[in-house]
């Protein structure tokens, strides 16, 4: 009797991405099915998808990154999700534990990937992304996101984890004005959750913080090794900081209705 294989659903939520699109895909070949939620892309994003007819693409209007994550999830059919972002890449050895993570028979329902952080063709070594692991892979029906934590989501996982043995490849940062409008709509939506949470912001949030986010990446977590690349990643990150208070003192000022 044949042994049963459990199939697995590779989702992706998407907008503009139509760079990364082609890699992508090629680099899901070994999923059973592949279903993009794309947000209405204004770049071609959509168009290119629907070149592949192994891809499965629904548009939908994007509230937040946990709405969006938990939407997708619901149109997942197979036993195991692998959730992965348009700018990330499963390397062979990745892609072979992620196959003999899903055939074992173990109690373990949801992994973490170890990130490397690809800036120009160079992979990171430190500025504070040398511990960045992410869930990606979970089994279907065991985890959603927590919907209060709208950016920099986090999975309620129910049952038991584990760590990948290797690393996925992450290609966040194509130029600085594109990791800085990243950086940026972040800040946004988690601006407008501390605002939920009524937080407001004063001079520590303003000077404090990012000072501190910049040292503490840049010195004590060792960007200045990883030489310019280091220092302007370490940067833009506290200028993320700086940029979310700011936005939160915007929201925070308007009149109430």
């Amino acid at each position: 009797m044949k042994k049963h294989q459990p199939k697995i659903s590779a989702l992706i939520i998407v907008y503009n991405e139509i760079t990364h699109i082609d890699d992508l895909i090629q680099h899901l070949n070994f999923v059973d099915e592949i279903i993009a939620i794309d947000a209405f892309s204004e770049d071609g994003t959509f168009e290119k998808l629907n070149h592949y007819p192994q891809v499965k693409t629904i548009q939908r209007k994007f509230l937040n990154f946990s709405d969006q994550r938990n939407f997708a999830i619901t149109q997942a059919s197979n036993e195991w999700i692998l959730f992965i972002d348009a700018d990330e890449r499963i390397t062979p050895k990745l892609k072979d534990n992620i196959l003999e993570a899903v055939k074992n028979k173990t109690n373990t329902i949801a992994y973490k990937f170890p990130r490397k952080f690809v800036f120009e063709d160079k992979i990171m070594r430190f500025s504070g992304l040398q511990t960045d692991k992410v869930f990606r892979l979970f089994k279907n029906g065991s985890a959603t996101y927590f919907k209060d934590k709208t950016v920099h989501e986090q999975l309620d996982i129910r049952g038991k984890k584990a760590v990948m043995k290797h690393y996925m490849l992450h290609y966040s940062f194509s130029g600085v004005n594109h990791y800085k409008n990243k950086i940026e709509h972040y800040a946004i939506l988690k601006a407008q959750e501390l605002l939920k949470k009524g937080k407001k912001p004063n001079g520590y949030h303003f000077y404090i913080k990012p000072a501190y986010k910049f040292i503490n990446n840049y010195i004590l977590r060792l960007g200045v090794l990883d030489g310019k690349a280091g220092y302007i990643i370490c940067k833009l990150n506290a200028y993320g900081v700086w940029y979310r208070y700011q936005e939160l003192k915007r929201l925070t000022s308007l009149p109430k209705l």
